[in-house]
């Protein structure tokens, strides 16, 4: 029974792998020869080639795409769209309006600004009208305008700009039945600005954004404001952190090349005031401390070098530092700024304070010297004897104060010409000595007038240069 099953499984085995062999063997004659009524179709088709039958035609161009039934409605395939409406003929007007969304970052550095606006065209294009019932126009977006004319317009002057893409390319065409089309899109454009500094931080700036046509001269398209002024709107929110916004205003003009013609060209002028408080913070305020700061040396003792030196120097350095960091933040321009003015004037009243000490202390040096030669002058001349050891600095004791009340000065003050006046005590009534003291008291005075007159002076010269500063430029 064993011996039965294992026969006809194996049977049945063989039988399988011939029928696989005679099957591939057919196969492969058919394809190697081909069958005949594959051979009598690939002959009917020569046959028909070679004698022109009309059986065979132009299969459809897979790679573009069917018109949709709006494009169908407005006859796409019909007309030719490289060319501009009315070819031939008068120029063709198109009308234009923008609302500014946001006027973003002013630099003086680059001097550009960046903005981001509604740009619209309107003009007639009388292939693209279609028959309507109710007179209501079709809108589309940006795949349409790839295939219909629309004015090639840009931005003179501009830096960077870009169509905004999210989540789509955000422009929109809308088709009156008449033909009439509006062309809208939403654009941020960098463009220069030619600024002028020379009352820089008091200044008001001018900037203009130019929208132009590129190939068509003013023969072929004239570029208009579609209502005047009215055609440009701006947000009410939009501010700037340094600028006030005075006035937006439109204006047109003609643009002359010489190798391609006249251009229409479109203006956005904006004017721009500068806020000044930043700057009265940061700028004018330190600066005006600093030469304040620098009076305080006038009433220092003047044989206080220590003090007095250090005074004046950390104040000019202050001052060049204050200097280099507003320049830091500013184009490099061939001419002189406002705030120049008023920091290169504040540095000189700075450095004079040092330099008035400078002089104050060598007068007083060529003071003291002369006072030592008088003294010995007169301890020979009269063959008095040596006067007491008094400091040629003016300090002197309590004790000799009182010896010598007579010949303090009235106010009380201790004076700087006491050893002279211990010295010439005994002959107090000998003209010639009275001459003498008179000299070199009068030699003292000058000499203290300096710090003196510093202190009225300078105030006042810094006073009436702030008023004559603040008067011309704001």
């Amino acid at each position: 029974m064993k011996f039965g099953i294992f026969l006809l499984w194996w049977g049945w085995i063989l039988a399988a792998e011939s029928t696989v062999h005679w099957s591939g063997r057919e196969v492969h004659e058919a394809s190697r020869k081909g069958s005949r009524p594959q051979r009598q179709r690939r002959g009917a088709l020569d046959d028909a080639h070679k004698q022109g039958s009309p059986i065979l035609k132009r299969s459809s161009d897979i790679t573009k795409s069917p018109l949709t039934k709006s494009e169908q409605l407005l006859r796409i395939d019909d007309h030719d769209f490289s060319m501009r409406p009315g070819f031939g003929g008068p120029a063709i007007p198109v009308g234009v309006d923008v609302q500014v969304e946001s006027l973003d970052s002013i630099s003086e550095v680059d001097m550009d600004f960046t903005m981001t606006l509604y740009l619209r065209h309107y003009w007639k294009d009388e292939r693209l009208s279609f028959p309507s019932t109710n007179n209501l126009s079709m809108t589309f977006d940006g795949r349409l305008v790839k295939k219909i004319w629309v004015p090639d317009m840009f931005f003179v002057h501009s830096k960077r700009s870009f169509i905004h893409d999210t989540t789509t390319d955000n422009v929109m065409l809308r088709v009156q039945p008449d033909g009439k089309v509006l062309y809208s899109l939403r654009v941020t454009v960098t463009a220069m600005c030619n600024m002028d500094f020379s009352r820089f931080p008091l200044d008001t700036q001018t900037c203009s954004l130019e929208i132009e046509s590129y190939a068509y001269t003013e023969d072929d398209l004239m570029l208009y404001w579609k209502k005047g002024n009215d055609s440009l709107k701006t947000d009410e929110r939009i501010s700037l952190s340094q600028f006030l916004i005075q006035e937006f205003h439109t204006t047109t003009k003609l643009a002359f090349y010489s190798s391609t013609g006249w251009y229409n060209r479109l203006y956005i002028n904006f004017t721009l005031r500068r806020h000044i408080f930043f700057f009265l913070l940061q700028t004018y305020f330190p600066a005006t401390l600093m030469v304040m700061l620098s009076w305080v040396s006038f009433w220092i003792d003047r044989r206080a070098v220590p003090a007095r030196v250090p005074l004046g120097i950390t104040t000019v350095l202050t001052m060049s530092t204050i200097i280099t960091g507003v320049n830091a933040s500013m184009p490099r321009v061939s001419y002189i700024k406002a705030v120049d003015i008023y920091l290169w004037v504040s540095f000189v009243f700075v450095f004079l304070s040092v330099l008035e000490y400078a002089a104050v202390n060598y007068l007083t040096t060529v003071q003291e010297r002369k006072e030592r030669k008088l003294r010995e002058k007169v301890s020979c001349s009269c063959g008095l004897a040596q006067p007491r050891a008094v400091m040629l600095d003016g300090s002197y004791s309590d004790g000799e104060v009182n010896d010598l009340s007579g010949y303090m000065p009235e106010n009380g003050e201790k004076p700087d010409r006491m050893m002279v006046q211990l010295t010439l005590a005994p002959e107090r009534g000998s003209p010639q000595r009275k001459s003498q003291r008179g000299s070199y008291v009068s030699m003292k005075i000058n000499t203290h007038a300096i710090d003196k007159y510093s202190r009225i002076v300078f105030p006042a010269a810094y006073i009436l240069f702030n008023l004559i500063y603040w008067s011309i430029f704001s």
